[in-house]
């Protein structure tokens, strides 16, 4: 009897024990269970990057650098071969130079030689009118005296007339000869020099365009056409990336976005670098857009949630950290 007694009581104690283990089981399975799930989230690093394109059409004719060079701020990119814009340059140029003859002939005055003919013509109008003051002198004394007729006193006089005006018109000819041009004249003959230097300052920007510098320290991640094609106005040709100025970009639900503020630093850590964990100041946030089909009601309690983007900029430089590697970003879920 007590055998089995003792018995009894050991496999009470070992149910219990059991017992104990199972409820132990279940309540660390429903811990784990009920427990929410840490958030994982998923950004890219980025960096500033510089598009180089033509304001002129042309063809490639040398690259001096090719993807994955580092370049500087002035360092010549591309040549680009362009005929039409040296033409255009001529025919600038050839117009510019009329322009200035047409300038400096205004400015000039008449040859020496159309003076000489002008003040000769003036001369000779003078002659011609001192004769005719003469002759009407002497036939206006006539006149008086009886002898000449008046029809004869009014010859003598328009002749006289006739002649001074002569003589008038030669020297205004002379007068223009000696002046040149008017005023306006000079004017206007100056703007036409100036518009012409414009239009060749003008063909000259463009060609200096034919030759592409970089407009910042970086690298060459892309390149898009290759030596010899045809480029067209503003069409891409490489892409410039500064690796010094980076940042990793985050798509974010606002309903995970209590701890993360403009200012608050998180940690992530990068895969592609052996997990390496970087700390990340935030400095951008703004909503991704709303979805048409939102609504300002919801039924049961239930409620729509925007997407933020959020840029963080690491707080140290990051070695080898690469546009488009991947940032995780881990969130506690408290229960």
């Amino acid at each position: 009897m007590d055998n089995n007694k003792k018995f009894s009581i050991s496999n009470m104690i070992l149910a219990f024990i059991a017992f104990l283990v199972v409820i132990g089981l279940v309540a660390l399975a429903g811990f784990f269970l009920l427990t929410p799930p840490d958030e994982v989230i998923m950004g890219q690093a980025e960096a500033t990057q510089v598009r180089i394109s033509s304001k002129v059409p042309g063809r490639i004719e040398a690259f001096r650098y090719g993807e994955g060079d580092q370049v500087k701020a002035g360092d010549t990119l591309v040549i680009l071969d362009t005929p039409e814009v040296n033409a255009k340059l001529q025919q600038a140029e050839a117009a510019q130079k009329a322009a200035q003859a047409q300038s400096e002939k205004a400015q000039k005055g008449a040859r020496s030689q159309e003076i000489t003919a002008a003040y000769e013509m003036w001369q000779k109008a003078q002659a011609g009118l001192e004769i005719a003051k003469k002759s009407y002198d002497r036939v206006q004394n006539l006149f008086e005296k009886g002898v000449m007729t008046a029809q004869k006193r009014d010859e003598a006089e328009a002749n006289y007339k006739a002649m001074e005006a002569t003589e008038k018109a030669a020297k205004s000819q002379y007068d223009m000869a000696v002046d040149g041009a008017r005023s306006e004249d000079k004017a206007a003959a100056a703007a036409l020099v100036q518009q012409a230097g414009g239009a060749v300052a003008e063909v000259n920007s463009y060609i200096k365009e034919s030759i592409l510098t970089s407009p910042i320290n970086g690298e060459i991640t892309e390149r898009f056409p290759q030596l010899g094609e045809l480029v067209g106005t503003g069409a891409p040709i490489m892409n410039i990336s500064d690796l010094n100025d980076m940042w990793v970009t985050f798509s974010i639900h606002e309903d995970i976005l209590k701890d993360i503020k403009v200012g608050s630093v998180i940690e992530g850590f990068i895969p592609a670098l052996g997990n390496e964990e970087v700390k990340m100041k935030v400095y951008y946030m703004k909503d991704m857009g709303t979805y048409a089909a939102w609504k300002a009601t919801k039924m049961n309690g239930q409620y729509d949630t925007k997407t933020f983007e959020v840029r963080a900029r690491p707080e140290q430089p990051v070695q080898d950290l690469r546009p488009g590697m991947s940032v995780i970003l881990k969130i506690k879920n408290k229960r």
